[in-house]
């Protein structure tokens, strides 16, 4: 079993930065990758980004040049650094981290994110 804890939401300013952190913990098969989806209201969850036990990573078009998604495998943690934060970045934004053979999802409970204009 995988247990998943963000922590870092919060309210800033357009323009302003923040700093998510999830932490993992349990049975983690070493070949993963994790990534930080968003649900906004009366909006659809989406990606946002993601990021191999390798380092690779990849983002959705709307955060590329702000947002960096990093992590640590020795602490399980993986982070997403966002800069020049804008009021449509406001939403809920969720740890995932996904394993192989077999294909399994974790989810933590999120953590919100409000951008004010």
């Amino acid at each position: 079993q995988v247990q998943l804890v963000e922590s870092g939401g919060g309210l800033v300013q357009a323009g302003g930065s923040l700093r998510l952190s999830c932490a993992a913990s349990g049975s983690i098969f070493r070949l993963n990758a994790m990534g930080w989806y968003r649900q906004a209201p009366g909006k659809q969850r989406e990606l946002v980004a993601s990021i191999s036990s390798g380092g690779s990573s990849n983002y959705a078009d709307s955060v590329k040049g702000r947002f960096t998604i990093s992590r640590d495998n020795a602490k399980n943690t993986v982070y997403l650094q966002m800069n020049s934060l804008k009021p449509e970045d406001t939403a809920v934004y969720y740890c995932n981290l996904k394993t192989y053979a077999p294909i399994m999802n974790y989810w933590g409970k999120g953590t919100l994110v409000t951008v004010s204009s």
